[in-house]
């Protein structure tokens, strides 16, 4: 055998033993993540550095300007002051994207569309760094640049691998719920305007008393869903790769302008503590029973770039971008998100990428960060570059902290608490109706049929027929093979 099949444990870049690679450090099985995680930092830094100079996800995309309009008054949530006046205007610039493909790959893939949005409010710039699905794969940042690399090219042949594919989302049965939507007829949107969009993680608004709930944002689309099968998608992406970012370019140049309207899923922060699914796995909705949508306004895209390399290549989105009013929860997806996004834009576009145009806040910024490379502005002239200090420089305001949470528990490496990973996805399937219950299957098997090991196949069907009987035994018959005995 040679050094390369034996087992051997698993090191940082400095050779140190790695203990849990599939678990972050957190305060508590809810964390937040711990900054001592150094495994993870390293992973995703190095992870964030990996190609050069496009985005390692969500590389090729489309963008355009626009507007929010406040429509609902949401003020007993929130203080934020973008939200806080009916009929009130933010300018924001929308990129949209798919994920897993390169910069010059086809715009009509099976794959999650990015939704990622930059609100140019008066208190500084919000972003909020979603998809077209309400949950995604993992639960964990630790696990994202493996399951990443799944998605990309092998590394000896160069080419895209469902072997890889499907033997980490069999070895990852949290990704059963996102697999499960990626599969269905909205795997594949018509275009970016015919697509909802979520803000998919869990987030805390707070309003100006310090109360605060936890919310879940829905952009629903007013154009209504329209979407591809695999055949018209696969046809499109040879004759037209580049379709949906011509036709959000040519709807808007003809003035028929996409929009969204805007809700939010409220929950008490009480709540958290007995829902019947913790609120903060990313893999896991919350029930519209349970917490109905409310309206807050409506997102209208009116204005196409002037440069595509200038505005959509060179925007940078973080969810770490926040402003007073509106803060993270202890998502442990997201809280990797708030280091990797922000870390990727400096490496990709430089220290200084949200001084540029597309990025720069249209409110004034006060700070002491000074120098890296294209420094274009003034550079702070002769102020000091430090604080506290004498000559007065700007200064914390207390009014714009984050509103404080409870914390406890051991520092360790530990999973969510609950591992239902197939109640959610098995309802998706029962909601489904004959016909699209039999595209689902239909496109499962077409994408695990290249699939070299049974082992791998059976591995996943296990996962299917937990979700729902039905629909393990179906994609079974479709693959020639049996349900393993152990889950019959």
């Amino acid at each position: 055998m040679s050094e390369y099949q034996s087992k051997s444990h698993l090191t940082n870049n400095a050779g140190v033993p790695v203990g849990d690679n599939q678990n972050s450090m957190t305060a508590g099985s809810r964390g937040p993540t711990l900054l001592q995680d150094v495994h993870l930092l390293e992973k995703l830094a190095h992870f964030n550095r990996e190609r050069v100079p496009e985005r390692v996800v969500h590389a090729k995309g489309a963008g355009a300007h626009g507007y929010f309009e406040v429509t609902n008054d949401i003020t007993k949530y929130t203080k934020a002051k973008f939200l806080d006046e009916v009929g009130k205007r933010t300018p924001l610039f929308a990129r949209f994207s798919t994920v897993a493909g390169e910069k010059g790959s086809a715009d009509t893939v099976r794959d999650p569309r990015g939704f990622a949005l930059k609100f140019y409010t008066e208190e500084g710039n919000y972003d909020l760094v979603g998809n077209n699905t309400p949950v995604f794969f993992l639960k964990d940042a630790i696990k994202f640049p493996d399951f990443i690399h799944t998605q990309k090219r092998n590394p000896a042949t160069n080419m895209k691998d469902p072997n890889a594919v499907w033997d980490f989302f069999s070895l990852s049965p949290e990704s059963l719920h996102q697999v499960t939507i990626l599969h269905t007829d909205r795997g594949i949107p018509a275009t970016y305007r015919h697509m909802h969009g979520y803000g998919s993680h869990t987030f805390k608004w707070t309003n100006a008393d310090g109360e605060s709930v936890w919310i879940k944002y829905h952009f629903r689309t007013e154009q209504g869903i329209k979407n591809l099968d695999e055949e018209t998608g696969n046809r499109i992406a040879g004759e037209s790769p580049d379709y949906k970012t011509g036709d959000l370019f040519e709807s808007i140049e003809k003035g028929d302008y996409p929009a969204w309207k805007v809700y939010v899923q409220i929950m008490p922060i009480e709540d958290a503590n007995t829902y019947r699914f913790d609120p903060f796995d990313v893999t896991k909705i919350w029930s519209h029973k349970d917490y109905p949508l409310i309206e807050v306004g409506r997102m209208v895209l009116d204005q196409n770039p002037k440069n595509y390399f200038a505005e959509v290549e060179q925007a940078t989105f973080s969810p770490g971008t926040l402003v007073p009013g509106i803060d993270t929860s202890p998502d442990k997806m997201l809280q990797g998100r708030l280091f990797a996004y922000s870390d990727a834009h400096r490496y990709r576009v430089g220290a200084n990428h949200e001084a540029l145009p597309i990025n720069r806040p249209r409110a004034q910024v006060n700070n002491y960060q000074r120098d890296g490379f294209m420094r274009f502005d003034d550079n702070g002239g002769g102020q000091p570059n430090y604080e506290p200090n004498s000559y007065e420089g700007p200064v914390e305001d207390e009014n714009s902290k984050q509103a404080s949470f409870e914390v406890s528990g051991m520092a360790d490496s530990v999973s969510y608490n609950e591992h239902d990973h197939y109640t959610q996805a098995g309802d998706l399937y029962r909601m489904l109706n004959e016909e699209e219950q039999s595209r689902l299957i239909k496109n499962i098997v077409g994408s695990m049929n290249p699939v070299e090991k049974d082992e791998i196949k059976l591995r996943q069907i296990e996962h299917f027929y937990k979700a729902d009987p039905e629909y393990g035994q179906r994609v079974a018959d479709g693959l020639g093979l049996k349900v393993p005995e152990k889950v019959l």
